[in-house]
């Protein structure tokens, strides 16, 4: 869905819309929508800046990724609100060095005819999904030995410690003077 910027200059663009799973690429990362993806909010140009846009609104979605322990599916709801500020990419090209203020580095860019509504929510949703997916806190994950789901059995292998870069060093011996 397109933001278009010539809409917005004669109102302000609002949205409410439900997306079904698939139709909202996510193939970019190990994120699969389960269930509708819905947005609401409004789209509009801020006066006297010079074409800079802001997008208010809420998303909430129901998604599902590879657990990061034991690979299995892990089940995560999605429910922020967001509150974005575009700017024009033109305005941001310069040959010299610039310092911004704090305010400046939260401003993305878009370029005409205007902003794709389904990239903000993918943004906005990717960056709520916490950073170690897991199935559940107790997770045991994959068993370093067999490569079985520790969740499912608990499998009997065994791993030795230490370090197996010293292995080599095992068969020397030593003998030391004693006087």
């Amino acid at each position: 869905m397109l933001l278009s910027i010539k809409e917005m200059e004669v109102k302000p663009r609002t949205f409410d819309k439900t997306w079904q799973p698939g139709e909202i690429d996510f193939s970019d990362s190990s994120t699969r929508q389960v269930g509708p993806l819905v947005a609401a909010g409004v789209a509009e140009l801020v006066e006297h800046t010079g074409g800079q846009v802001r997008v208010q609104g809420s998303v909430t979605a129901d998604l599902e990724a590879d657990c990061d322990r034991c690979l299995a599916p892990a089940n995560f709801h999605v429910e922020t609100e967001f509150d974005l500020f575009y700017q024009p990419v033109g305005d941001a090209i310069t040959d010299d060095e610039v310092s911004v203020d704090e305010s400046e580095v939260e401003i993305g860019f878009y370029e005409l005819p205007g902003l794709e509504l389904e990239d903000i929510l993918r943004e906005q949703i990717l960056l709520q999904l916490p950073m170690q997916r897991v199935c559940k806190e107790t997770c045991k994950g994959i068993c370093l030995v067999c490569g079985g789901n520790r969740n499912e059995t608990d499998c009997k292998c065994s791993t030795k410690s230490g370090d197996d870069r010293w292995q080599a060093l095992q068969s020397v011996h030593i003998e030391t003077d004693t006087q």
